[in-house]
């Protein structure tokens, strides 16, 4: 935000010293300099425009004020879609379905089991160094405050999270559904893409 408002601030005295200059040259010599000043001015936005595309947003836990939002404390563990969290093989029917009937995601928005009674279906949680929880799922180890994280792979639980006794911040509390159309539109929401995009590529190296 500070370099946008850095920029705009450097553009506006450029273009008032320019527009300054060509009044007072004009009026000595006679000639024009609307030419060179449309030049300085598209160098100048070219210049911006660059520099826009290539700022890295910042991660999530520093993009927002998170504090505004109620926090709780969890125990936070990992689990797959996988017969060693679930039970069932790629072969069951009902491999990968949550109890609230979508499918497991990860993504900047992805699906977590809970205790319903404490975090209903639904329930949006924002989980620093994992991301947006949406509480799609339960699990008859998950009692009390307790929240249980998809990731695609074993070795992902193991390696990204494992287990951590954690503050999470509640964004929207569940009305106890969840619809793919719903839990599709969260992730593409266009305000928030810069930072899907970002996630998205650091959780596929």
């Amino acid at each position: 935000m500070n370099k946008t408002q850095n920029w705009i601030k450097r553009f506006t005295m450029t273009l008032l010293f320019l527009l300054a200059l060509s009044v007072t040259f004009q009026a000595i010599t006679g000639i024009n300099l609307n030419f060179f000043i449309k030049q300085v001015l598209q160098m100048e936005v070219h210049a911006a425009s660059s520099q826009t595309v290539n700022e890295t947003p910042p991660p999530l836990e520093e993009a927002f004020d998170w504090s505004k939002y109620p926090k709780t404390t969890v125990i936070a563990t990992g689990y797959t879609a996988g017969f060693e969290s679930t039970g069932k093989n790629e072969s069951h029917p009902e491999y990968g379905i949550t109890y609230s009937g979508v499918k497991v995601k990860r993504d900047l928005y992805s699906t977590v089991a809970a205790d319903l009674s404490v975090f209903p279906i639904g329930t949006i949680l924002f989980i620093p160094e994992y991301g947006y929880g949406v509480v799609a799922d339960k699990g008859g180890a998950i009692k009390g405050n307790k929240v249980d994280l998809y990731y695609e792979t074993v070795e992902d639980v193991y390696n990204k999270w494992g287990k951590k006794e954690i503050d999470v911040y509640i964004i929207e509390q569940g009305k106890g559904k969840l619809t793919e159309a719903e839990l599709q539109a969260l992730n593409e929401d266009k305000t928030m893409q810069v930072f899907r995009q970002q996630y998205i590529s650091s959780e596929r190296k």
